[in-house]
């Protein structure tokens, strides 16, 4: 395995497992015949493909690029044909699950792209995922990733709010989760976040920064299509808050911490 990290500390334990160290992009792609990515944000997405020592500089016929940040469709579709330039191909596989889902090898992914090419890499992608679905053509993945981060910003404000009732209604919280979770509520949100926020536990398995960034997204494609989603707008806002109040690294389900500041719960 050839790898690079902005942050070499954070490859530490590839590199001690025998993973090869490159110094850019450029490199390792140069040394690869497929090559994954995982970033943060989409100009950085555009720096390590686009940049004097990004992917595409060292990009040769026959590569199988695959980006799984989660980013501008629009963007996904740029580096496909890019790629399709230099006779190489690409997908945008964004994934669903968090840190638990990484840890166990459990993630959803999200692939667009060229069918065929996404068939021969199922192997790879069944390394870390459980649910593999192709969605169409190059920019689907990150389309459908929308839907699902517009799905979860609709959701945590619903379990947010639940708990927040259940709380000035006198319940015990970790008894509404009991029933809530197994009726027609039930959902990853209810099992995996809701219980840290009864505890109070608001460390990150994905933080705020990156689902604004997300959310933002989201927006902006909706713009794109002349959509109207108030509630995704209502969310952001509420996510944008938690980041004026210095939370932005804290995980998503924070936004209790904004539900509770409205009502006028300390």
């Amino acid at each position: 395995m050839n790898i690079h990290n902005r942050t070499r500390e954070k490859a530490q334990k590839l590199l001690d497992r025998g993973a090869l160290w490159f110094d850019t992009p450029a490199a390792v792609t140069e040394h690869s015949d497929i090559v994954v990515t995982m970033i943060g944000f989409p100009k950085d997405v555009e720096e390590v493909y686009f940049g004097r020592e990004g992917v595409m500089s060292k990009t040769k016929e026959g590569m199988i690029l695959i980006d799984m940040t989660t980013t501008l469709p629009r963007l996904a579709q740029q580096i496909f044909r890019e790629a399709g330039k230099r006779g190489a191909t690409f997908v945008d596989a964004p994934v669903s699950g968090g840190e638990v889902g990484a840890v166990e090898g459990t993630l959803s992914v999200m692939a667009g792209g060229e069918q065929q090419v996404v068939k021969e890499i199922m192997p790879l992608f069944e390394t870390f995922g459980k649910n593999i679905v192709y969605q169409g053509p190059s920019g689907s993945g990150q389309h459908t990733k929308m839907c699902n981060q517009i799905t979860i910003a609709g959701t945590m404000i619903g379990v947010c709010e639940a708990l927040i009732y259940g709380y000035k209604a006198g319940l015990c919280l970790e008894t509404v989760l009991k029933s809530i979770s197994k009726g027609a509520a039930g959902c990853w949100t209810l099992d995996v976040l809701a219980p840290k926020i009864v505890l109070g536990d608001y460390a990150p398995g994905f933080m705020v920064n990156h689902l604004v960034k997300d959310l933002g997204i989201a927006l902006e494609e909706a713009e794109t299509l002349k959509l109207c989603l108030p509630g995704l707008a209502l969310v952001k806002q509420l996510y944008i808050s938690l980041q004026a109040m210095g939370h932005g690294k804290l995980g998503t389900q924070a936004l209790f911490l904004a539900v509770k500041n409205i009502a006028g719960m300390e």
